[in-house]
């Protein structure tokens, strides 16, 4: 495909998501239909994408609206490419501008620069105050790659020097011990022999650093409430002996669970919620729970244009709720892990707040944030503890 070509595909797709259509619903969909698009292809066509979806405001400014079109000719503005060059009419590009299409637009204002909805903004200001403005200049660009070494398979130096070695260049990180950015070969990871015998796994690495900030005994009973795919009970069963228990309301999220952990030679049970009660109580429950995931949201940016105050209320009580299902399972004594990966206070510090007000039983023993920075994403960790 021609670099207008994939302007063209990027626009067919984006056409899609203004239809309500999810963008990798929408981005698989394009490809079914388009054989002859390579793996470059797709992956030029998905990076158009995700662009304008982290910086939809500032595209339609630049663009001079927010139909699909308008979005990819101000995406090439704000990238310094002439949309001449790109929208020629010939071949499989898209038709050539018109002169009113080249006569709109503008620079966008501070408000548009954020690429947020407007009612986000005093959100992020809240809970990051001085740091606000960087946070949401982090979500307009691409997210890191970050492999987290198991350690039960080999060193991190080790892991970066066979990386290395399949075309796959990184660098060491400091806030988590077995973390590696991943500079170069991304694209090679699926296919590394590290990541196919579970030496790696694909981790952000302020997640890595919540699951080393957990200070758990030797054979701990630790039930991961909310596991989805489980990456961080791998993490913690990477680093720690104990037995490892997991449940999420959806089985299905869970599917690939059993062949990872068997990669990472680690053991871990699937538990239903009906089961629950029956392995408890547990030394500590982890609610990784769901939320607005703003301090990811420049791997999933679409999500920041679709939540409503109403939603990220109906995400506080949803949260309250797990909270309360997950404390009666954990002994006394015990440990409840609270995490996000957002940045609102209404989903961290407030939870936590209410909750321990809520009940005598429990003690929140510590709350840390890690920002999102050029090598990690936003993320939330309290641990609470029973005392009675």
């Amino acid at each position: 495909m021609t670099p207008g070509a994939r302007i063209a595909a990027a626009i067919e797709v984006i056409d899609a998501v203004r239809g309500g259509a999810p963008a990798e619903r929408a981005l698989t969909n394009w490809a079914r239909g388009a054989r002859y698009a390579g793996s470059k292809d797709r992956a030029a066509v998905r990076d158009h994408v995700f662009a304008v979806l982290r910086r939809w405001r500032s595209c339609a400014a630049r663009g001079g609206g927010d139909g699909a079109r308008a979005l990819l000719i101000g995406l090439l503005r704000g990238q310094g490419i002439d949309p001449d060059t790109l929208f020629t009419g010939v071949g499989h590009t898209p038709p050539a501008l018109s002169d009113t299409e080249r006569a709109a637009g503008r620079a966008p204002d501070e408000a548009e620069m954020r690429d947020l909805p407007d009612w986000l903004w005093p959100r992020f200001e809240a809970a990051l105050g001085d740091g606000a403005a960087q946070a949401v200049e982090m979500l307009r660009h691409r997210a890191p790659v970050t492999l987290r070494v198991n350690t039960r398979r080999m060193s991190r130096s080790a892991a970066q020097a066979a990386l290395a070695r399949e075309g796959i260049v990184s660098r060491p990180l400091d806030v988590a011990e077995m973390a590696l950015h991943v500079l170069e070969g991304e694209r090679k990871i699926s296919m590394s022999s590290l990541y196919r015998t579970g030496a790696v796994e694909l981790q952000d690495a302020s997640s890595q650093a919540a699951m080393e900030a957990l200070d758990l005994p030797v054979g701990a009973r630790v039930l991961d409430y909310c596991a989805g795919g489980g990456g961080k009970t791998l993490a913690l069963a990477a680093r720690l002996d104990g037995e490892w228990f997991a449940h999420d309301t959806s089985a299905r999220r869970m599917s690939d669970l059993p062949a990872r952990a068997a990669r990472a030679g680690a053991e871990v049970r699937l538990c239903e919620t009906q089961e629950l009660q029956g392995f408890a109580p547990f030394d500590a429950v982890l609610c990784d729970v769901p939320c607005s995931g703003s301090g990811t949201w420049r791997r999933g940016p679409q999500a920041k244009w679709d939540l409503t105050p109403g939603g990220l209320e109906e995400l506080g009580r949803l949260q309250q709720d797990i909270l309360g299902q997950a404390a009666d399972l954990v002994a006394p004594g015990g440990r409840l892990i609270y995490c996000t990966c957002s940045v609102f206070i209404e989903e961290n510090e407030g939870i936590i707040d209410s909750f321990s007000c809520k009940s005598d039983d429990w003690v929140c023993a510590e709350s840390r944030r890690w920002p999102i920075s050029g090598t990690g994403d936003g993320f939330f960790l309290a641990q609470l503890i029973r005392e009675h």
